[in-house]
């Protein structure tokens, strides 16, 4: 399903804004931008559960306890005034589902952007071999890998398959050629005669396990030298992924530190993403009573996932569109802050307010009176 969304929804999209303004970095912001409003309704659904259940969460805990505790020997009555508490309050799972609708759209969107034009693509095939004698027994089966659109133009992409026409099973001392080619069975040199310096495009062949099961030829060609597993990586450029967009010097650049330097770029959209999540988090909270433990995992959880970038990089094209992504969220979010509440949710939400207010004014009190206890005169009374 992410590959045909892709294919036939996003690229589509992508090709359209690259026409109007021939830029791969604006093409990402305004695809991003697209999607991001197509979603706007199902994402709101959750800010809304989400900023909902905050408020209700401690009413709807105390209100289950009380009715498990009094109808504890009565299960149907139970389920029953638990149900009555949903009705009233909305289910904490109704977020859920606006999120689940929207996650085929947002992975395609996030492999759309990890793939041609943004960035090389990688076909990964696992190849197993087997003794001489085995292999006699072994019925060929096709192996197709799965299909990724390679942009050889502008806007000009086929979708391109690596294939061994016998299987990923071959013998000690056989060989076999892995072939690209498109869903139809035209081959990829093929398609790239009609493309501008074809030679580009070339892809490159690397083994990433086996160098001592297998070898592996410029031109595709496995050889079997022992039993075992490997893995053959065949890898086709990307049409912009050196492109660059504003400060970002190419757009397919991976890793915050390579080849003994730090790539500044990439270390401004990593700090832009955890700065833009840390804000949208903030905005999430107005007009909420504190909670110290929440008010901890914001500011925390931030830090945590912009730290998983430095360990598990991304393409500077996908840090482009997570940003973006994340300032969009923390408007949409700021914007939902703004609605109305429900009656029965105001009047708790002012409850709770004024419930703090009054905790925050004792404990006040409590500490000045403290500062001004008198010190008991040298020698007793």
């Amino acid at each position: 399903m992410i590959g045909y969304i892709s294919d036939n929804l996003l690229i589509p999209i992508l090709d359209f804004f690259y026409g109007l303004v021939p830029s791969y970095g604006l093409a990402i912001v305004a695809l991003t931008l697209v999607i991001r409003v197509a979603l706007y309704p199902l994402s709101a659904g959750s800010i809304r559960s989400a900023r909902r259940m905050r408020i209700a969460q401690p009413v709807i805990q105390k209100r289950q306890a009380e009715i498990k505790s009094r109808y504890a020997d009565d299960i149907q009555k139970q389920q029953q005034e638990l149900g009555k508490v949903m009705k009233e309050f909305g289910s904490p799972l109704a977020g859920c589902l606006p999120l689940l609708v929207q996650m085929p759209i947002l992975f395609a969107l996030f492999a759309t952007l990890r793939g041609s034009p943004f960035a090389d693509v990688p076909y990964t095939i696992n190849v197993k071999v087997l003794p001489a004698e085995q292999i006699a027994a072994v019925e060929p089966k096709p192996f197709n890998s799965a299909s990724h659109s390679i942009f050889i133009g502008e806007t000009d992409h086929v979708p391109v398959i690596a294939s061994l026409p016998r299987g990923n099973k071959i013998g000690v001392g056989d060989s076999a050629s892995i072939n690209l080619h498109t869903k139809d069975g035209r081959s990829f040199a093929d398609v790239l005669q009609g493309a501008e310096d074809p030679s580009r495009f070339a892809p490159s062949w690397s083994l990433s396990k086996g160098d001592d099961v297998l070898s592996v030829s410029a031109d595709g060609t496995i050889t079997a030298l022992a039993e075992g597993d490997a893995t053959v990586e065949a890898k086709i450029p990307g049409l912009a992924a050196r492109s660059g967009f504003l400060f970002i010097k190419a757009l397919g650049q991976v890793g915050f530190y390579a080849d003994g330097a730090i790539n500044w770029d990439i270390a401004i959209l990593v700090g832009s993403f955890g700065v833009t999540l840390f804000l949208s988090q903030l905005l999430s909270g107005m007009g909420m009573p504190a909670n110290p433990q929440q008010a901890t995992a914001n500011k925390i959880t931030p830090f945590m996932i912009t730290g998983m970038f430095l360990f598990f990089p991304l393409p500077a094209g996908v840090l482009l569109y997570m940003v973006i992504a994340n300032i969009f969220q923390g408007l949409q979010t700021f914007i939902l802050t703004k609605e109305a509440l429900p009656e029965n949710l105001q009047t708790i939400l002012d409850q709770q307010k004024a419930q703090q207010t009054v905790t925050a004014t004792a404990t006040s009190a409590g500490t000045v009176s403290d500062s001004r206890l008198p010190f008991e005169p040298k020698g007793g009374k």
